[in-house]
């Protein structure tokens, strides 16, 4: 997917890529690539790729759901996905970045300052589900939506996240291809933690067999 292709699917879909969010995409790009030599962050490094798999698969959450101002965690976001993409087109999220590795955070810190994003802070601790844990113990039900992408199964993340929801509040979970099998062992719990299912949704990646 070139940044063409990416701008206009996204139109397709009603969302409107500025040309200055365009200059923050390949920005984020660069120094994802420059960072990606010093450091493991991704096994995606080709443009096209890197625009497909990561940034607009970051973005496609936004195609069945409405964001604007809320705050915003997300848990294990590694090299920012998909919270970073996420604020880039929606400036007015408050995000809080929480991962298990300072040189991840540091990267993100330079990503964050590169691309002059406001209202996102990024965190670390010595493991995701340790980090997250000691966060919600002092931020429970203090946010609006709480985010995980390629972290761990949803037995294991709706212990972690949905104490952090508010009432009303949303837990947003992109999976691949075990979603089915996991939203089934992990339904019982989201019910003690005081959840419900509202909805799942399934599609391919672009015109890809990535199923998401």
């Amino acid at each position: 997917m070139n940044e063409l292709e990416f701008q206009n699917i996204l139109k397709g879909k009603g969302i409107e890529v500025s040309e200055r969010q365009l200059k923050q995409f390949q920005k984020y790009y660069e120094i994802l690539v420059e960072w990606n030599e010093k450091m493991n962050l991704t096994a995606i490094t080709d443009k096209e790729d890197v625009y497909l798999k990561h940034f607009y698969d970051s973005i496609t959450i936004a195609f069945d759901f409405d964001f604007n101002d809320q705050t915003l965690i997300d848990v294990g976001a590694g090299a920012g996905f998909p919270s970073v993409p996420l604020k880039i087109l929606y400036p007015n999220l408050k995000i809080t970045i929480v991962d298990s590795l300072n040189k991840r955070i540091l990267f993100l810190q330079e990503v964050i300052d590169e691309l002059q994003l406001k209202d996102i802070a990024a965190i670390h601790g010595r493991a995701v589900t340790a980090r997250a844990e000691e966060y919600a113990k002092d931020h429970r039900e203090s946010v609006d939506i709480v985010m995980a992408r390629a972290v761990a199964r949803l037995n294991i993340l709706d212990e972690l996240c949905l104490p952090l929801v508010k009432k009303e509040g949303y837990f947003l979970s992109l999976k691949g291809r075990q979603a089915s099998e996991e939203v089934k062992e992990a339904t019982k719990g989201i019910q003690l933690l005081g959840g419900e299912i509202e909805s799942t949704h399934d599609f391919t990646l672009a015109n890809h067999d990535d199923f998401r």
